[in-house]
């Protein structure tokens, strides 16, 4: 007997759009997307740090005022980190919730003789899983600060330069952000296909795109450690 029989109530249409197979994709998409512009809205804060430590601190300093004096101090800051771990939640639960499908859909005696994931769904797995480790060192770090020794808040130029000085923090951010490389590279294309946004006719553009995308985003990222190893920021 179904929950819908017994409470002798239908679930909604979301509720039924979240359970489907084709709604957690779509869940997925547009929250990939709306990840990926924050991405790169946070690629080009970062840029800021070639500028000077008065043009990336004044930045900062300014991302704590958006909306006043509607909003209060920080709130802006506050919502758009919420609705980022709505984002981020709804895409891992999503994710995890689509493989586990696929996995009890294949039938049992081919179990020991399925075909290897391939190298895109194994490169989108352990690239989340990665990227996963990653925020949470990264918030830990730069945010909350508990993990940088040299960190003042406030001072978000020093912070940058004080935690790419060290070299364990150059290795988890290098090898993230190439794992964030190629989480785009698949998932802007993964999305279009969702969306419906693909054709014979788009399917060359949007290749082009969802590499163009991964390459810059990738590059621009790890530009700032690079530029604190080899003194070009200091």
């Amino acid at each position: 007997m179904t929950t819908a029989t017994r409470t002798g109530r239908h679930p909604s249409t979301l509720a039924t759009l979240w359970r489907s197979t084709v709604g957690k994709k779509a869940v997925m998409a547009v929250t990939g997307l709306v990840m990926l512009l924050y991405l790169v809205a946070h690629m080009l804060g970062n840029l800021k740090v070639f500028f000077g430590p008065d043009d990336i601190n004044g930045y900062a300093a300014w991302l704590r005022t958006i909306g006043q004096p509607f909003l209060g101090h920080e709130w802006f800051l506050w919502i758009a980190r919420l609705a980022l771990l709505a984002s981020v939640v709804l895409h891992g639960v999503s994710a995890y919730q689509l493989s586990r499908r696929d996995l009890a859909a294949r039938p049992s005696k081919y179990v020991h003789q399925r075909r290897r994931a391939s190298y895109a769904t194994r490169t989108m797995r352990w690239g989340g899983v990665i990227l996963g480790l990653f925020v949470v060192w990264h918030i830990l770090d730069l945010t909350t600060l508990t993990v940088n020794p040299v960190a003042e808040h406030g001072h978000v130029y020093q912070n940058i330069v004080g935690t790419f000085g060290r070299w364990y923090s150059d290795v988890i951010y290098i090898v993230a952000m190439l794992a964030l490389g190629f989480h785009i590279r698949h998932g802007f294309w993964s999305a279009a296909q969702t969306l419906g946004a693909n054709n014979a006719r788009r399917d060359r553009a949007l290749k082009l795109t969802a590499n163009g995308l991964a390459l810059l985003l990738t590059a621009g990222f790890l530009s700032v450690p690079v530029a604190v190893m080899t003194g070009v920021v200091k």
